[in-house]
């Protein structure tokens, strides 16, 4: 069974945030009421990657309710700025089968935290002339802003920037290729 990344979001905002393992015990639980099998974690990174989810450590969150003892230190998974959270069939029925208590995560705090990674991915792709990552980053960009108290016009400014070089560039050498007269081969 697979579950898109807005799926697997509707999953987490039932519960305000869920641990790794909590999202894939879930998962399970719907697979077994479809009569099918989950691949463990199979979309979480990619999810994580699309903004679809964020990654948060407790610890330095302010995450209220319980976190178990036994995941007290485990990085939980929160709904991200570019999630349409999306709950799949018999999902409804989660928080009465698993025994998580809801969590509540400062949007602020969960703000900042994607802020960061944010800024890091701007860097790095932009470090790496990864076009096809900063075009992501720039819709990003925005979906972040209007879902959290942050501020990217800098970050958004340089994404745009490495995106117009790149573009030149191109450009240049396109038009650097030397054209071929038919007439003469």
């Amino acid at each position: 069974m697979e579950l898109s990344h807005d799926e697997l979001a509707g999953i987490v905002d039932l519960f305000g945030a869920l641990t790794r393992a909590e999202l894939s015990q879930a998962c399970d639980e719907l697979a077994f009421k479809r009569g099918t099998e989950f691949e463990p974690e199979s979309g979480f990174d990619d999810a994580i990657t699309a903004y679809r989810l964020v990654a948060i450590d407790p610890e330095d969150t302010g995450v209220d309710g319980a976190v178990p003892v036994a995941t007290g230190d485990a990085t939980l998974l929160a709904v991200g700025p570019t999630a349409f959270p999306t709950l799949p069939d018999w999902a409804e029925d989660l928080p009465h089968i698993m025994d998580v208590e809801p969590r509540e995560v400062d949007r602020t705090v969960l703000g900042a935290v994607a802020e960061e990674r944010f800024r890091a991915e701007a860097a790095r792709a932009v470090a790496n002339d990864d076009h096809a990552r900063i075009a992501q980053l720039l819709d990003v960009s925005y979906d972040l802003e209007a879902w959290a108290p942050v501020e990217l016009d800098g970050v958004r400014d340089r994404l745009d920037d490495a995106a117009a070089e790149m573009d030149a560039a191109d450009e240049c050498a396109e038009s650097a290729t030397p054209e071929i007269d038919e007439r003469t081969n």
